[in-house]
């Protein structure tokens, strides 16, 4: 049997012993450049290596490059699915332990499909990936209908940034755009030299925020990442940084972050509290909700 096959049959079999419904986590950027693709890859890694069942969705329209990151190659994705040519089972590609890529579509043909009978079949496909702990997704940078919608359907989003003027600006305008469709955002700030600098930037964002939006905005500071070399190269040379680079800073408050997505969806599981799941996210992104 071959490595993808038996990788498949982890995720399918997984569904005989069901633990709660996935919970999807979209993460997004006010700009380019701020490291949103690599987080999102690091945290999934350190998430499926903790024992959660982890599947990384590419959504960063226009520019699909996470197959290139965890360095697979995707013949098919998701668009494929919908047009028929190809099942969820062929186009999902194993990539560790607990950890399944989603493969993205470089465009924005897959939110044009409206035909109820074409998106029941797509619901009914995706349910082989029910069984996840998470899903995570990489979307585009920016503030367009596209990426609203993605964040719209999602359970949690997180708002990444980095200690530099303009990208700073353009988180808050990620998050006064984002506040009108969720009470709840999450934001890392990325490539600090210390956790305080990444403390001051997000006290800074939630002053503005509070002075601006209102007290029905919940801002909340899920964790900094230090800036190191290392992680460039890293990219480079397409590996992870959490896999390969455990032992740097980086690292090590990427962990921090993942642990603390873990801890609260462990929460909401014993208080009883009901994530979406993929069925219901699917049907929010294709309007079908």
């Amino acid at each position: 049997m071959s490595t993808q096959a038996r990788g498949l049959e982890a995720l399918v079999d997984a569904q005989k012993h069901p633990a709660s419904m996935t919970r999807v986590i979209a993460v997004t950027s006010g700009k380019g450049g701020v490291g949103k693709s690599t987080l999102s890859a690091n945290i999934a890694y350190v998430l499926a290596r903790k024992g959660f069942k982890v599947g990384i969705m590419d959504a960063d329209i226009g520019l699909a490059n996470l197959d290139v990151m965890f360095n697979v190659r995707a013949e098919k994705n998701i668009l494929h699915v919908l047009k028929g040519e190809a099942t969820f089972e062929e186009i999902v590609v194993p990539l560790d332990e607990n950890l399944w890529l989603i493969p993205g579509e470089s465009g924005d043909e897959i939110l044009k499909f409206s035909d109820a009978t074409i998106v029941s079949r797509f619901i009914d496909e995706a349910q082989m990936l029910e069984n996840l702990d998470f899903l995570i997704i990489d979307t585009g940078a920016g503030i367009g209908d596209t990426i609203q919608m993605f964040l719209k359907a999602a359970d949690d989003a997180i708002v990444v940034t980095v200690p530099d003027p303009a990208a700073i600006t353009d988180a808050y305008a990620m998050v006064k755009v984002i506040s009108k469709i969720k009470h709840d955002i999450l934001m890392i700030v990325n490539q600090v030299k210390n956790a305080k600098e990444g403390q001051k930037i997000f006290d800074t964002i939630q002053k503005v925020a509070s002075g601006n939006i209102g007290t029905h905005l919940e801002l909340k500071l899920l964790g900094s990442v230090r800036s190191d070399a290392y992680v460039a190269r890293s990219v480079k040379q397409r590996v992870l940084v959490c896999k390969e680079l455990a032992n740097i800073a980086p690292a090590a408050d990427i962990e921090t972050i993942a642990v603390q997505l873990g801890d609260k969806k462990e929460h909401k599981m014993l208080e009883g509290q009901k994530e979406s799941g993929i069925g219901t996210f699917f049907k929010k992104l294709l309007g079908q909700f």
